[in-house]
């Protein structure tokens, strides 16, 4: 499915009670969070990305503040057979490939790839159940079922947002998946906030929302179109609002329509969930985790400098290339670089020069080319609230 990486022309900023800077410096974490998952220290994280948020980008969000991430959606059968969730998501993978082994060597070099969760997605709860499982055993920090994914093939399939138009067969899979993954380790849900717009499938939320939490689910993660929407339009950020405000014991976190630092806040401030998902506004942009917590620390957000862009498509590269070999992170890094290309003083001309790339060498050629701070000086510097 193709996935528009920009936000929508409909998308309209909602108003916040006071002004962003106020809302992030005076903010607090919610401390049960923290309590569940350690390390997870900030209101916001980086979404599951399916195509994109691999290890590399993963690493590459850490450096930048980002506390904790999830997988893209890995299938349950693909897991059982070994397949890319057992060779390419191991949490662990890229620090054994390029760390020295010492576990405090590589945290130190920024190989560290926790806290995460492990994101499982499939059709039967035997299997969803099997797969998570290994997902545990793998090491990841939570186990997230996912019962979100819009992409066409999982209506035939059975799985992803599917299960919102069956939520006696969703309540199975949480029930079975629960019951595999071991009892220390955190399950949580991602959800669509309906299959369509219909009653039926609103109560079908409820449900399933609901079971979630009884089961013993430690909190859902809500995006706010429905699955019929897939990626299309605006977000209904309001059905979160009243959906925090009906469960205000219930752990909730916000996704749909956070493209820049300052939007993270503004759902955090309108909505009253506890966390923000950070998906495709993160793509090409790890720095809006650091300027979160710039926010936070009552300081001014700065944009990445030429240096500092070059060096983290550099970083990326590398491991892009140790996780998926060279040719493979040739492709990857061609769709990373257009959407970093924003950040460039000359953003499209930069684009223009990604999208032509078809190997590494091009794409170092462009980076040598276009990514010299002698040739942009302070032009480098760009108001972070211009990013989305």
């Amino acid at each position: 499915m193709s996935v528009e990486l920009d936000p929508s022309s409909e998308l309209r900023r909602p108003t916040t009670s006071r002004p962003i800077t106020e809302i992030a410096a005076g903010y607090c974490m919610d401390e049960r969070i923290r309590a569940i998952v350690p390390g997870f220290d900030a209101p916001f994280f980086q979404a599951g990305l399916a195509g994109y948020s691999d290890g590399a980008m993963r690493l590459i969000a850490r450096r930048h503040g980002c506390p904790y991430c999830v997988t893209e959606a890995l299938l349950d059968l693909t897991l059982i057979n070994g397949g890319k969730g057992r060779t390419r998501e191991d949490p662990d993978l890229l620090a054994n490939e390029c760390g020295t082994g010492e576990i405090d060597d590589n945290i130190a070099a920024g190989l560290d790839d926790h806290p995460i969760a492990g994101q499982i997605m499939g059709t039967l709860p035997e299997t969803m159940a099997k797969g998570a499982a290994l997902l545990a055993s793998m090491n990841h920090d939570t186990i997230d079922v996912n019962f979100a994914c819009p992409v066409k093939k999982i209506k035939k399939s059975n799985r992803g947002g599917h299960f919102l138009t069956a939520p006696d067969d969703a309540i199975e899979v949480l029930k079975a998946v629960r019951e595999a993954v071991p009892s220390h380790v955190p399950t949580t849900v991602k959800l669509r906030r309906a299959w369509d717009d219909t009653p039926e499938m609103a109560a079908n939320f409820e449900r399933v929302f609901n079971a979630a939490y009884e089961l013993g689910y430690a909190w859902t993660t809500v995006h706010c179109r429905t699955v019929q929407q897939k990626y299309n339009g605006p977000g209904r950020w309001p059905f979160l609002t009243d959906l925090v405000k009906r469960n205000p014991d219930k752990i909730i976190f916000g996704s749909g329509d956070v493209w820049t630092v300052d939007d993270i806040f503004a759902m955090l401030d309108v909505t009253g969930v506890h966390a923000v998902a950070v998906a495709r506004g993160c793509i090409g942009n790890p720095w809006i985790f650091r300027q979160a917590r710039q926010l936070m620390a009552g300081e001014r957000p700065n944009a990445p400098t030429i240096d500092e862009q070059r060096q983290v498509l550099l970083d990326h590269c590398d491991l892009s290339a140790a996780l998926h070999g060279e040719r493979a992170a040739s492709r990857m890094m061609r769709k990373f670089g257009i959407k970093f290309a924003a950040h460039h003083p000359q953003p499209d001309t930069v684009r223009v020069e990604f999208i032509r790339c078809k190997s590494i060498d091009d794409w170092r050629r462009v980076l040598n080319t276009h990514y010299n701070a002698a040739d942009h000086g302070e032009a480098a510097r760009i108001n972070p609230a211009s990013l989305g």
